[in-house]
């Protein structure tokens, strides 16, 4: 088994969390996100408080009314969750660009290599849980593994605003006692199955050859021998190159007016600096961008193509960005467009024809 620094990121009742973030009434009473009850509306997610009453992810909101007749379901807003998983994305970038995301709300990080904290995958977890708390005041699980099968129920085990480690030492005795049910891939149909043949844990599984399983399951059976082992070779597949890169802050005081976000701006371009000195040479800095968060969670982004990457390019565009609001800000960030030099010379040699020979 190749051994790797997995972290499995996934945010605890996402798009409620962001309703609760952004209307702080909500805490505390159960509600969900999703379709009205009378429009043969589904629920999207939920908060813990709806989930004592046994509402459900996919669940009607009929039913859900009658588990819970003073459940609150407010309409998505997913430009909102977006928005928020984009900054979370940018987040995880700061320590890895092998990042796999799954959904808006959760995603594999290969921290093998990664340097930070000398490569302690649980310190950086630890680290991207401290931070999204910190900037966008919701909570994440993560789960740190050898692999992501590993990873991703080390994530659950704890939910929510958990952390869970398993390290390489404890893969073994950890999985012994795992429920078959729990193991990547198993449905309903394959659990049944399981459980008439009485298999109920890993080390039930264990009992069984390699190839009795094959022969039992097909080619399932192969990878059920391999989970309950504890190997999975997958990788993280990293979903696409990079786009942009930027820098932001977000600042214990709020600042109170354009002066105040302006003396901000050179250490936010120094450190940007800083990181596009980093970026290998397939990629060209393109057009600068600013953001702005102000007080109430607003936002905004504003770029310019053409604009120069200067100290006075950046003033102008944050004084621009800064009047769409003309509230006290929360957060600052500074960034530029990538220009993809590899992917361009990927695209011309797609279209050229090839010499006659």
């Amino acid at each position: 088994m190749s051994l790797r620094k997995i972290i499995h990121v996934d945010c605890d009742c996402f798009y409620a969390a962001i309703e609760m973030r952004d209307d702080p009434s909500l805490a505390g009473r159960p509600m969900a996100v999703g379709g009205s009850a009378d429009r043969r509306g589904v629920i999207a997610t939920c908060n813990y408080e709806a989930r004592a009453y046994g509402v459900r992810s996919a669940m009607s909101s009929r039913h859900a009314h009658k588990l819970c007749p003073d459940l609150l379901i407010v309409k998505p807003r997913f430009e909102a969750y977006r928005e928020a998983s984009r900054e979370i994305q940018q987040i995880f970038r700061d320590y890895t660009d092998l990042i796999e995301p799954l959904s808006l709300d959760e995603a594999y990080l290969d921290v093998t290599d990664s340097q930070w904290f000398a490569g302690s995958a649980t310190r950086i977890a630890e680290d991207i849980r401290r931070r999204v708390a910190k900037t966008l005041h919701i909570t994440v699980s993560a789960g740190v593994a050898p692999n992501k099968f590993l990873a991703k129920i080390a994530s659950d085990w704890r939910k929510p605003n958990g952390l869970f480690v398993i390290t390489p030492n404890e893969v073994e005795a950890f999985v012994a006692q795992l429920p078959v049910n729990r193991l990547h891939g198993v449905g309903k149909v394959t659990a049944d199955k399981l459980s008439r043949l009485r298999i109920e844990t890993c080390e039930d599984l264990r009992a069984w050859t390699r190839l009795s399983l094959v022969r039992e399951f097909g080619s399932f059976g192969e990878r059920l021998w391999g989970l309950a082992h504890g190997i999975d070779d997958r990788v993280v597949q990293a979903d696409s190159r990079r786009q942009s890169v930027s820098v932001e802050n977000t600042y214990d005081t709020d600042l109170p007016d354009l002066n105040s976000c302006l003396e901000r701006l050179p250490d936010l371009l120094a450190s940007l600096t800083e990181r596009l000195g980093r970026m290998d040479s397939s990629y060209k800095p393109g057009k600068p961008f600013v953001k702005v968060k102000f007080h109430d969670f607003s936002q905004t982004t504003l770029e310019q193509a053409g604009a120069g990457r200067d100290l006075h390019s950046y003033q102008q565009l944050l004084s621009q960005a800064f009047a769409r609001g003309g509230k006290p800000v929360r957060l600052l960030g500074v960034g530029v467009r990538l220009l993809d030099l590899r992917g361009a010379h990927e695209q011309l040699e797609l279209f050229t024809e090839p010499h006659a020979g």
